[in-house]
This record gives C-alpha cells, structure tokens and sequence, in this order.
C-alpha cells in the first residue's frame, strides 16, 4: 500500500465515522424539538433543498436532461420524505437508538427489492443474516412491548421507515440508469439531491399540514437553529462525506464502520436521554447490527 493510498483510505474512515456519528445524533434533535414528525422532515428537506441548489449553481451542474430520470429522483425523494417522517415518528415512540436501529435494517429491504426488480440471486449468507436480524429485534421489542404503550406503532414506523429508504436508493439507481441511456452519464449530484430533496418537500406538505397542525412551525429562535443544523449539517454534510468515503473503501469495512451510527444512537439514547434499555434489549441489539453487518457485506 503506497503512503498516499493509506492516507486517503485514513481520511475515508475518518469521514464515514463522523457522518455516522452525525447520522446517529441527528435523532436527538427530533427528539427534543417539540414540533411534528412530518414537519421536522420537512424543514430538514428544504433546507437542504436550498443548500443543493447555490451548490449546484457554484459548481455549474446540469440538472438531467431525461424525462424519466427527473421523474425517478423526485420518486426517490418522496419515499425519503416518508421515510424521515416514519423514522421521526418511531422516535417519538420508542427512542433514538431503537428506531435508528430499525432504519437500518434497510439494507434487508435493498436486498428484497433487487431479488424481485433486478433478479438478484440471494446468498446463504443473506438469508442467514435476515433470520438473525429478525430475532435479534423480536428479542428488542419483548421487554419494550411490555412497558411501552407506543411500541407497537414505534417498530411498525421504524420498520416501515427502514422500506422507504431503501425505495429511495433504488429510484436514485433507476435515474442514473435513465440519464445514462440518453446522456451516457450519471446524474450530477448536487442537482440530484435538490430534486431528491424538493421531492420529499412536495410529499410531506400536505401529510404535515393535516397530521402536524398546531406544531409545524419552531417558536424560538434556538428551534430554529436546530432545524437549520439538522437541514444543513444532518442531510448534507453526513450524505457527503458519507458519498465521498465509500467508493474509497472495502465493502466489508464500509459495513463495519456503517454500524456506529446506531451504536451511537443507542449509546445517546441510554446516557443521555435517560431510555431504559435492559440486558436483553443489548444483546437483541447487537444481534441485529452483526446481522446488518452480513448483509451489507453482501451488498
């Protein structure tokens, strides 16, 4: 390995970390911002809508001349729209950690998606994490069952949210595929994330003005500076150095590193926010993130 390889797959590390580790702490702003699930992913999505949009004019990036490939990145910014809603409202419910947990297991859904749209053969290895993944969570939701009024809806949101985002990332591949076949190029990527970004605007409005009335708007200046940093830090700085380190490094260690984002989530949720998360609770947990693990190496 030469000096300069080593330091760039030092920097992708140390830039896929600290996206994860604002990933994971992004849930303790929806937490304690007393405004809607729906709202708060709205306000995220057009902040970040607006900061893709000067970017894209700085760098003089061309928004996509196929038809289909628009359309395919608005599709894809709707179901993250959803997606950020459901994973707020599994928040809400039964904590950061969990919920975050539960969106991750996303990556089970990736694998349905290209089983049954892209003809994907499944490994042993897949199915094996899927079974270990379903009993680590049955083994996170027993005792949370049983103290918790809101956890029937919280694992069917944090779940459901987990669906939507790996929707998402497949109608962000079927619009590169668009663009390629007119173009013979990739969408760009400040351009893509604007339209991703205004998608999700467009199919939370009326959700958020129906089920969020009465809290949609922050009411104090601090309010608004969290939303402002959960647009700007939470969606665009984690998304880029999130994007920029994965290309750099191995599939099985880019797993690895993907987990310390709901270990972290965990970690905040139990030392910080007070949730109380019992023995089984851990070892559910951590069953499910080395079964992420397997599948992601997969994938």
């Amino acid at each position: 390995m030469t000096i300069k390889k080593y330091h760039s797959d030092n920097i992708a590390i140390f830039g896929l970390i600290i996206g994860c580790l604002i990933f994971g702490a992004g849930g303790v702003i929806v937490a304690v911002l007393p405004i809607g699930s729906y709202a708060v992913a709205f306000w995220r999505l057009l902040v970040a809508g607006v900061i893709f949009l000067i970017l894209a004019k700085i760098f003089r990036q061309n928004f996509p001349k196929n038809r289909r490939a628009l359309q395919f990145a608005l599709i894809s910014g709707a179901l993250l729209g959803l997606d950020l809603a459901l994973w707020h409202e599994s928040i809400h419910s039964i904590g950061v950690g969990i919920s975050t947990l539960l969106n991750s297991l996303q990556i089970f859904f990736l694998a349905l998606i290209g089983y049954l749209w892209f003809n994907e053969k499944q490994s042993k290895l897949q199915i094996y994490s899927l079974i270990l993944a379903i009993s680590g969570v049955a083994l996170i939701g027993s005792p949370e069952f049983s103290q918790n009024n809101k956890a029937v809806w919280g694992f069917i949101s944090g779940i459901l949210s987990g669906a939507m985002l790996a929707g998402s990332m497949t109608y962000i591949r079927k619009s590169h595929q668009a663009e390629q076949a007119q173009c013979q190029q990739d969408v760009a990527i400040f351009p893509m994330m604007f339209l991703v970004s205004m998608g999700g605007v467009l199919a939370l409005l009326l959700p958020m003005l129906w089920l969020d009335f009465g809290k949609i708007l922050p009411i104090t200046w601090q309010q608004v500076g969290l939303i402002l940093a959960y647009g700007a830090i939470g969606q665009c700085l984690a998304w880029g150095l999130i994007a920029y380190s994965i290309p750099r490094l191995s599939l099985a260690l880019t797993g690895l590193l993907l987990l310390s984002e709901p270990v972290v989530a965990l970690l905040i949720d139990y030392f910080y926010l007070q949730k109380e998360i019992v023995g089984l609770q851990w070892f559910g947990a951590f069953l499910t993130m080395f079964a992420i693990y397997l599948g992601s190496v997969k994938r």
